[in-house]
């Protein structure tokens, strides 16, 4: 069962998976530090590079099904043009009320 946004335990992650899911890339890039990085299946990536093309060029959507670690983990199905939909693990190192890392992969 997916867990509604307004539901999810950590504020800046919550922040995150709504700018996700209504395509607000400004938003999402604020709650970033500047330093920010990020992995995709254990490789780092190009943020930038990486946030346009699987999230913002390509109509990205996050439904929760389970977090933990205090709301800075999380299992969801995620979809997009380009791959379709899938299920994948999110985790969210958060200082402050910024994400400083994420790493996202096949869960």
């Amino acid at each position: 069962m997916t867990i509604a946004n307004d539901r999810l335990s950590d504020p800046t992650v919550r922040a995150l998976v709504a700018a996700i899911n209504a395509g607000d890339r400004t938003a999402f890039l604020a709650l970033l530090t500047p330093d920010a990085t990020m992995s995709d299946d254990g490789t780092e990536r190009d943020l930038l590079g990486w946030v346009d093309r699987e999230i913002f060029s390509s109509n990205g959507h996050l439904d929760v099904q389970s977090e933990s670690a205090d709301g800075r983990a999380l299992v969801a199905d995620y979809r997009n043009d380009t791959w379709g939909e899938m299920r994948t693990a999110w985790r969210f190192t958060v200082t402050g009320d910024h994400i400083t890392h994420f790493a996202t992969g096949q869960a």
